[in-house]
């Protein structure tokens, strides 16, 4: 059996917009032949998806896994229905206690194809009011600012680090003095 590296089959980028993500966890989903195949050519949609638990089972709701073109009738698959989780009852349990107790919700971050079955990465999240999230881009806004004006130093090219590359005041004096 090859093992290859996770290959990301659909994001949720609109979840870390969001959501603040407290935990990150990874489980396996019950899924049709026909759904593998939709899931492969990248046919789904998990921006309105959620998890939740029932009679202790975890079922994620709200995902779109569009029909295989080439399934009719009874090789196919009903588009938006329930699908279940695959965790064990202990993380189950411990998962709905965290829910309760924290008010936090479930919400999918991707979906990838692991070692050729799906896989589901879950993320134990709160939801973020609006100001929040206008302080979270602040925030990356800022670290990105950062992270720029540092790599300018680096290179000498910052107003900042007094060394810029682009001025040559001194050259021009001794031209003149030369010419002299």
């Amino acid at each position: 059996m090859k093992h290859d590296s996770p290959e990301i089959i659909a994001s949720n980028r609109k979840a870390r917009h969001n959501y603040t993500i407290v935990d990150v966890i990874e489980a396996g989903i019950v899924l049709h032949g026909s759904e593998v195949k939709s899931l492969r050519e990248g046919q789904v949609q998990i921006a309105e998806a959620y998890a939740h638990v029932i009679r202790g089972e975890m079922w994620l709701e709200g995902v779109h896994v569009a029909v295989y073109r080439f399934s009719h009738g009874v090789g196919s698959h009903e588009p938006m229905r329930s699908r279940k989780l695959l965790l064990h009852r202990e993380q189950i349990r411990k998962l709905q206690e965290r829910m309760a107790k924290e008010r936090l919700t479930l919400v999918p971050l991707s979906m990838l194809l692991k070692n050729g079955r799906v896989k589901v990465e879950l993320a134990l999240a709160k939801g973020r009011q609006k100001e929040d999230r206008r302080q979270a881009i602040a925030e990356k806004e800022s670290k990105l600012e950062m992270r720029r004006e540092a790599g300018r130093i680096r290179k000498g090219t910052s107003p900042l680090s007094g060394n810029q590359s682009g001025t040559h005041s001194g050259s021009r004096s001794r031209q003149r003095d030369s010419d002299d």
